[in-house]
């Protein structure tokens, strides 16, 4: 009796497709790809990404990698690349309102089905990065350090990168003095001190210990005296 799904194979292939070979071989493609970024930051949106990559290793693509690992140049030269050759990609943004809500772990989960949801080709298996993502409709497997590891997901990284860089650089247009185009809404020190001596913005997520005690802070030094 043959099991579903079947058995993966896996033999050595070049770059990070050796695991969507092994899948698309056994009959599990499409392969869809999922990663988000920003993730850790105390400022702006999650967004998260889908890919789905054709078969054919386009030498355009040869360069992807982890996301953190690209300088913003070539992530920004990668980007134009993956759209336009990828079979199906998807970009969600969930706002920090959203993410100060739900909680960022189900905001990162809720992210990657929606990504899913919107890709134009129905994946036949998902490969995510880091963690099981229940109440995706297909067979998935979490990849420790999928970005470095698996070429959708790569894809996936910079998409949601890039994005996400983009609107920190026009949100530093909006709530200027924060340094969002440099910082991209992560806890650094001159965002701390930024954040300490302006307040939080309502781009702040104030579920996050540091922007919350500034709130406090803040609210405490305004409340009436007596």
């Amino acid at each position: 009796m043959t099991s579903w799904p079947p058995r993966i194979v896996i033999r050595r292939s070049a770059g990070l497709r050796t695991m969507e070979s092994a899948l698309i071989r056994s009959g599990l493609g499409p392969v869809a790809g999922v990663d988000e970024a920003g993730r850790g930051a105390c400022a702006g949106p999650l967004v998260v990404a889908a890919c789905v990559l054709a078969p054919k290793p386009y030498p355009a693509l040869a360069r992807l990698d982890d996301s953190k690992k690209l300088t913003e140049r070539t992530r920004e030269e990668l980007y134009p690349a993956i759209t336009r050759l990828a079979l199906a990609w998807s970009v969600v943004s969930i706002t920090a309102e959203e993410v100060d809500r739900i909680g960022v772990h189900v905001a990162n989960i809720e992210g990657m089905r929606r990504a899913v949801a919107g890709l134009s080709t129905t994946p036949g298996y998902v490969l995510t990065d880091g963690f099981r993502v229940p109440g995706i409709p297909a067979p998935s497997l979490p990849v420790i350090g999928g970005d470095g590891a698996a070429a959708c997901i790569a894809a996936a990284s910079i998409l949601a990168k890039v994005t996400r860089d983009r609107v920190m650089v026009e949100m530093d247009d909006e709530y200027p003095g924060y340094g969002f185009a440099i910082h991209k809404g992560y806890c650094t020190s001159a965002h701390t001190s930024a954040l300490e001596a302006l307040g939080p913005c309502r781009e702040h997520r104030r579920s996050w210990a540091n922007v919350a005690a500034v709130r406090n802070r803040v609210q405490g030094t305004a409340a009436p005296s007596g």
